[in-house]
Order: structure tokens, then C-alpha cells, then sequence
């Protein structure tokens, strides 16, 4: 109602007079005469910020208390306790306090001021972004967001909200039960005849053999991530709930999707279960539909197609990051945000005064909440710590092969594009890609998990100067040690070089092992040189297995060595040393190392310089002296060699 001056006979006015002029007042106001002096403006009234929603109670929670859920426009999901969210929803920008108070005590049960929703409005939903400040004149609220270390980064809309209705509407339908579990019995059937009968892994093999099925099939995975969020959306429609826009964005380094269904926190347990399963359901349903294309057409990267999405939803699956697996364990204990409950729960372990408000906080929940989020967070704590020791253990080695993989993928895929191998070195930038996303995901995680501990260091030492050195001597002494390991080479070293698994992705990098450098040979010395033992006294060495040799003086003993010194020798071996074949090929063949010697005539066959088991040069055999009995070659490898006789 409005008032136009400040006559008694306003006092029992009964209703807003027409036309303009007046300022609002309250019908408490009026019956206690404590209207607003003439000229003075009232207090502007509350509004919600943009884009606000108000989603309703939040259905099947792990809370003893109910919560309310609020998203504000940025994106962010707020939860209100009942009376906050009341308030809330009696902010329309046109009601006052007084007003707003009157109808909440209405819905609250419980008598509620305009100074109470004058305090709970600045101290409470201000801060939290889902009401405006007052002096501000734009609705857009810059309010806090969580700082959360595995969320999805810089969001960008691919299907807004009302395309993504209009797919979800049209898929809904998968989600009956007779369909799912047709679906589910027909996914049985086909990986018991590709893993069973088939052979799953020969279409993998052939995609790798020809580099233009590695782009088709990373086109059907693309694909199968896009459906993958229709699973999601179609789910949530499915069960009564309206999702929200579809799009993209960055989970730590790599490219992913996002599907907006917080309405259905309104919803039931069971609707919200079915949305997270709803993302590797249709997972299922692609991989059923490739391979009808591969039935269709014969083309077997559909079934490599089929073969990776077992992988992704594996992926999906875990509830260490936040994909589906972490979404479906936060429903299971009716907990939003799991990671939000790993600080109280360790900080309810600590007894006094500091472990206090966890315990109260951790109290909050239900038994049945507590025990699965406790148990998450007992399990999830000591694998992060001990993959970040791991991974500092392993530093040196990791950023070496990185260094050394990342140099001659460039290197080999620069040459193929100078070679003018287009295709190739196009597979090769793919590959380069393939190599710089992780690389970029350490640097990412290693900087954000040291900020976090940097800060977290920070606040808890603060005003104890006495701990804060005792934690910056301890780190100091953790960092020395670590160095130290690092360079005196206590940690593991780096791989040897092997060849690539996949040669189409690394174009120009060699693919065989290189010869081991430190290789050494029975009857060298300690190093592998001439000159051991066994050749300072004329006596071969004798590799275990190896037949009884001809003695001096037994009648072919004469005979084995004019046969050995009269055979020719090979291009790449020395005139001491008999031509071998190297470690890894197809051994001593008869061409090679017996048979009549060279020259036409016809000579007894003689035992085959063999190779040693862990060399791959040709070692210096003894030469027969004056002063020593002739011998022959020390032998080189553990198949039993042919003995000559006369």
C-alpha cells in the first residue's frame, strides 16, 4: 500500500490509493503509526542474483537435516539449509523485508522478522551469490566459487538447453525396462563372441597398420562421448527432471564433456542413479550399434571402436576423479560433493577443541552416509599420497623419457613431413599431441597440489611461528633427501630404448632395440675384451650345456683347427674372430657356421662357432701356439654344436 502524507486519518486506510506519488509502506506500519518521514526513500529491496534457480529439496540426502538446492547463473551449486531457501524464494524484487518476513513465517512455522531477513539476507545469501548486494545496480553477482582441484575448466555450450530437450525427449525411450534389458542381454552376447571367438585385439591390430583407420576410429570415439552425454540427458528426462545445456570443457588437461542436470537433485535416489548410469548405458548401446556397421559392411575398426569403449567405460566407471564413478558413489551416500568431506572427516580424527566442529559437521550426515563416505575418504587419501610420493620418486626417470619420447617423435615426424610424407607425419602430430597432454597434465597438477599445500601450510601455521619452522625444516630435510636420491641415482633409472609399440604414430623413430652397450662374452675378460682367463692359458671356456670339445691330441683335434683357420670369414667380423650371428635373429644355420668350408673341397664338418647368451660381438677365440695345444672357438650359445670326426 501507499501513503500519501502523514494525516491521522492514514492510519486506517485499508488499501493502496491509485494514481502516482506515495512510497510503500506495510500494514504494520500503518496500525503503529511508525511510517517513514516525508522525502526519506525506504531501503531498497532484496533481489536474486542472475540466472539463479531454485531446484527444490534435495531428495534422498545423506544429511539428518534437509538441504536445498540453489545453482547460481556462473554455473555454481549453493545448498541451503530450509529457512535460507524460503527467503530465497520469497525474493521476487518487488517484496521488502517486512513482507518477505511475514511470508516465510507463514511457511517456516516460526515467527521471522524483517531484521531477521535483513541479517540473513547480508550475512548469509550475499555472500553466497544468490542475492544482490545493496547498492549494486547490475544483477550479475561475482561470488566466490570453489576451488575445486578436479573440476571441469573453462565450460563452453555445444547444445543449449532447449536442442538438448528436445534429444533427450527423443532417446527417452531407451530407458525402459524391457529396453535396457534387451540392451544389456544383447552386449552379454556380443563380447562372448569378440572376446571368446573372434579375437578382439586383431581389429586393433589392423587399425594400427594403416594410419587413416587411427583417425576414422578416433572420429567414432568422438562420436561415442557425444552419446555419451545424450545417455545422461535422456536419463534425466526419463525420470522427471529437466537437464540442462550440453558442452565441453577441460578436466585437468584433456578435453571432455559435461552434461547440466542439477535439477535432478530434486528427484529421487533411483532417478538420480539412473542419470549417472545413463552416460556408460549408452556407451553400451554405440558399441552395440558398431558392430551392426561391422556386420553391415565388413570394416573391422568398428569392432577397434567397440574394443576402446570398454576402456572408456572402465574409465567412467572410477571413483577416484570425478567422472560417473564418483557421481554414483555421492548419490549411493546421498553426498553432493565427496571431496568437500574429506577435510572434516580427518580433521573429526583429532581429538580437542580443533576436531570439535568436524565432528559436528561429520555428525550431519546419516549412519549410512558417514560409513560410505568414510570409507571412501580412508581409501582415497593414502592412494593420493602415496601416488604423489610414487610419482616425486620417480620424477627424474619420468621427465627423461618424456624429454627423450617427445624429441624423436618431433624429430621423425618433422622428417616425414620433409620427406613429403603427409599422411605419416600428420599420425606423427597426432602422436606428438598424445605425448604433450600428459606432460601438460603433471606440470598442471604438480603446480595446483603444491599451491594447495603451499596454502594449506600457510593458514595452519599461522601465529605459530615454532611450527611454522619446524614445517619448513622438515620439508627442507624431505626436499634434501629427495635431491639427493635424485642425483646419487637411488631412484629408478631411466627404460632402455625399445621400440615403438605402434611405429604408425612415431614416424622416423627406429624400430629395433639398440645393442646393449655393456654386453660381455665367456672367454673375455672382465669387460668383454681378449685376454681373460681362459685366453692367457689356451683353454676356451666352456658355456654350461655345452658338448665335450675334441682334446689335444684326439685325432680330430688337428682337423677342427685347420678348419677353423681355413674358413672364411664374414665382412663384418674380424680376422680373429669367426663370423656370428647376433642375439635376437634366427641363431647358427647351417650356411652359417657349417658345412664344407669354402673353396670347393670338401672338408669334415666342424662344431659352429657359437654365439654367447648375453653378447652380440664376435669374441677372440684362442690361437693355437707352439707352446700350446690347438683348441677350438669358445663356444657361443646353449644349443649343443655338432663334433667332428675324423
Amino acid at each position: 500500500m501507499t501513503v500519501l502524507g502523514n494525516g491521522t486519518t492514514t492510519l486506517y486506510d485499508t488499501g493502496p490509493l491509485p494514481g502516482p506519488g506515495g512510497w510503500p509502506v506495510t500494514y504494520e506500519q500503518v496500525a503503529t503509526g511508525s511510517l517513514p518521514a516525508a522525502g526519506v526513500p525506504a531501503r531498497p529491496v532484496p533481489r536474486l542474483s542472475a540466472g539463479l534457480r531454485l531446484h527444490g529439496e534435495y531428495q534422498g540426502s545423506g544429511f539428518t537435516e534437509p538441504k536445498y538446492i540453489a545453482r547460481r547463473g556462473d554455473g555454481q551449486v549453493v545448498q541451503l539449509s530450509r529457512l535460507l531457501y524460503l527467503v530465497a524464494s520469497s525474493v521476487d524484487g518487488v517484496r521488502d523485508d517486512d513482507t518477505i518476513a511475514h511470508r516465510v513465517s507463514a511457511r517456516f512455522g516460526r515467527e521471522v522478522s524483517g531484521e531477521n531477513v535483513r541479517y540473513l539476507v547480508e550475512n548469509k545469501l550475499d555472500p553466497l551469490g544468490v542475492t544482490v548486494p545493496e547498492g549494486q545496480e547490475s544483477d550479475e553477482v561475482d561470488a566466490p566459487r570453489s576451488d575445486l582441484l578436479l573440476a571441469l575448466k573453462g565450460h563452453r555450450v555445444i547444445f543449449d538447453e532447449r536442442r538438448t530437450a528436445r534429444i533427450a525427449r527423443s532417446l527417452a525411450w531407451l530407458h525402459r525396462p524391457a529396453v535396457v534389458a534387451a540392451v544389456l542381454l544383447a552386449a552379454v552376447v556380443m563380447d562372448v563372441w569378440l572376446f571368446g571367438f573372434f579375437g578382439a585385439i586383431e581389429p586393433v591390430l589392423e587399425v594400427l597398420d594403416q594410419p587413416v583407420l587411427i583417425l576414422l576410429v578416433f572420429v567414432l570415439t568422438v562420436a561415442s562421448l557425444v552419446f555419451h552425454e545424450f545417455g545422461h540427458a535422456s536419463a534425466c528426462r526419463y525420470g522427471g527432471a529437466r537437464p540442462g545445456c550440453i558442452g565441453c570443457g577441460l578436466f585437468l588437461i584433456w578435453p571432455s564433456m559435461y552434461t547440466d542436470v542439477t535439477d535432478v537433485y530434486r528427484i529421487g535416489k533411483a532417478g538420480r542413479i539412473r542419470t549417472d548410469f545413463g552416460g556408460v548405458y549408452f556407451n553400451v548401446v554405440f558399441m552395440l550399434a558398431m558392430a551392426g556397421a561391422y556386420f553391415a559392411t565388413g570394416e573391422q575398426f568398428f569392432l577397434a571402436a567397440v574394443y576402446l569403449g570398454h576402456f572408456e567405460i572402465l574409465e567412467q566407471l572410477m571413483p577416484a576423479v570425478r567422472l560417473d564413478g564418483y557421481y554414483i558413489l555421492g548419490d549411493l551416500a546421498g553426498v553432493p560433493d565427496l571431496y568437500g568431506k574429506i577435510r572434516p572427516i580427518l580433521l573429526s580424527l583429532v581429538p580437542g577443541e580443533r576436531g570439535r566442529s568436524a565432528r559436528e559437521e561429520v555428525a550431519g550426515l546419516k549412519k549410512s552416509a558417514r560409513t560410505i563416505v568414510a570409507t571412501w575418504v580412508l581409501t582415497m587419501v593414502p592412494l593420493i599420497i602415496g601416488e604423489l610420493g610414487y610419482g616425486l620418486w620417480n620424477l627424474p626417470r619420468i621427465i627423461s623419457t618424456m624429454i627423450r619420447s617427445l624429441t624423436e617423435q618431433v624429430t621423425g615426424t618433422g622428417s616425414a613431413f620433409a620427406a613429403g610424407d603427409v599422411l605419416p607425419g600428420l599420425v606423427g602430430v597426432l602422436g606428438t599431441l598424445m605425448l604433450l597432454f600428459p606432460m601438460a597434465g603433471v606440470l598442471y597438477l604438480s603446480v595446483k597440489i603444491g599451491g594447495r599445500l603451499f596454502r594449506l601450510a600457510k593458514r595452519s601455521t599461522a601465529g605459530r611461528p615454532t611450527l611454522r619452522v619446524a614445517l619448513c625444516g622438515l620439508l627442507l630435510a624431505g626436499l634434501g633427501g629427495l635431491a639427493y636420491a635424485w642425483m646419487s641415482g637411488v631412484t629408478p633409472q631411466p627404460l632402455p630404448k625399445k621400440p615403438p609399440i605402434a611405429p604408425i604414430l612415431q614416424p622416423g623413430v627406429p624400430t629395433t632395440a639398440p645393442p646393449s652397450p655393456d654386453a660381455s662374452a665367456p672367454g673375455a675378460g672382465p669387460e668383454g675384451t681378449p685376454g681373460g682367463p681362459g685366453a692367457a692359458s689356451g683353454e676356451p671356456s666352456v658355456s654350461p650345456g655345452a658338448p665335450a670339445k675334441a682334446k689335444p691330441g684326439d685325432p680330430g683335434a688337428g682337423a677342427s683347427a685347420d678348419a677353423s683357420a681355413s674358413a672364411p670369414q664374414s665382412s663384418a667380423a674380424s680376422s680373429t674372430a669367426p663370423d656370428k650371428p647376433t642375439r635376437g635373429e634366427d641363431g647358427p644355420g647351417p650356411s652359417e657356421t657349417s658345412g664344407p668350408a669354402a673353396g670347393g673341397d670338401p672338408s669334415p664338418q666342424q662344431p659352429p662357432p657359437p654365439v654367447t647368451e648375453t653378447s652380440s660381438v664376435p669374441s677372440e677365440s684362442a690361437t693355437p701356439t707352439a707352446s700350446t695345444a690347438p683348441t677350438t672357438p669358445p663356444p657361443t650359445s646353449d644349443a649343443p654344436a655338432p663334433v667332428s670326426t675324423p
